[in-house]
């Protein structure tokens, strides 16, 4: 009986041809998480340390929350803030992050005043308010602006440096004000730029999202555009001749969004561009820098 050959195969080598087969198998290991960015130990930050001014910045690395005055701030991705002052804001302001480990870091603000233009006029403030037909107009006015201001978009503009809407004669400065016989009248809340054309079209100053768009004139401001840029701070423009954008739409900076026009209470053509942070009234040359 003739018995047939066989090659006997070393079990190391049949153990190495497993284990290459194993790993053709085997998933890609996953890469490794990338470590959180380092943050300081205190607040970084950077901006106009004045009334109707602002800073953004980092918050000290752990930062679990962080207030302004007792006032709650959204704390954005690797720590970024943005705050501002309005334009009667104290000379003191107290930025308090409170860390993971229950320490707190207190950053104290020193809050340079402005020489506003103020004008006094030798004559009685008027003393009738509006009546109940202009109120019953402006009520539902007033509840979509809080409405608008409320929205949390997520946008980013914040971040940016902002640019002019349109260039044009200032002819409107923020908080300036009429005293009369000694009694303060209302501030102007933001800053009029007059092009002298109605239908000159205006741009978006930063990144945002529109969150209110007037379809027919508001009794004061006309048609009414509103952008949030993000971390509660939105831009409003007022009087304008048409509306380029519709509410929800997410707009770039530079991109046209409107034109200049003369709606609801205007004497002529001119775009109002007023700024808020939260409650908090911004002065809008102090985010562009003078207009060249």
């Amino acid at each position: 009986m003739t018995l047939a050959s066989c090659t006997a195969v070393p079990t190391t080598q049949v153990s190495q041809r497993a284990t290459s087969q194993e790993r053709e198998r085997a998933p890609a290991p996953k890469p490794a998480p990338a470590p959180e960015p380092s943050r300081p130990a205190t607040f970084a930050f950077a901006g106009e340390l004045t009334q109707g001014g602002w800073i953004k910045g980092t918050a000290p690395g752990g930062t679990q929350s962080l207030s302004l005055d007792g006032e709650s701030i959204d704390v954005g991705e690797n720590g970024g803030f943005f705050v501002a002052f309005d334009r009667d804001a104290k000379p003191v302001a107290s930025l308090i992050a409170t860390l993971r480990s229950g320490a707190k870091v207190v950053q104290r603000l020193t809050i340079a005043p402005r020489d506003w233009q103020i004008e006094n006029v030798n004559i009685a403030r008027r003393r009738s308010g509006p009546s109940e037909a202009f109120m019953a107009l402006r009520r539902p006015e007033l509840a979509r602006i809080q409405a608008a201001r409320a929205l949390d978009t997520g946008a980013a503009g914040w971040r940016q440096d902002f640019i002019w809407p349109v260039t044009g004669r200032i002819s409107g400065r923020f908080g300036s004000q009429r005293v009369y016989r000694g009694e303060p009248g209302s501030y102007h809340s933001g800053i009029d730029i007059t092009s002298g054309v109605s239908g000159t079209p205006f741009v978006a100053p930063a990144d945002g999202v529109v969150v209110l768009a007037a379809k027919k004139p508001f009794t004061l401001e006309g048609n009414l555009l509103m952008i949030d840029h993000g971390m509660g701070l939105n831009s409003a423009f007022l009087h304008c001749s048409e509306i380029l954008v519709e509410e929800g739409e997410r707009v770039r900076q530079g991109q046209t969004i409107g034109r200049i026009g003369s709606t609801g209470r205007a004497t002529g053509p001119h775009l109002h561009w007023s700024m808020k942070w939260n409650e908090a009234r911004l002065d809008p040359i102090l985010l562009t820098g003078p207009m060249r």
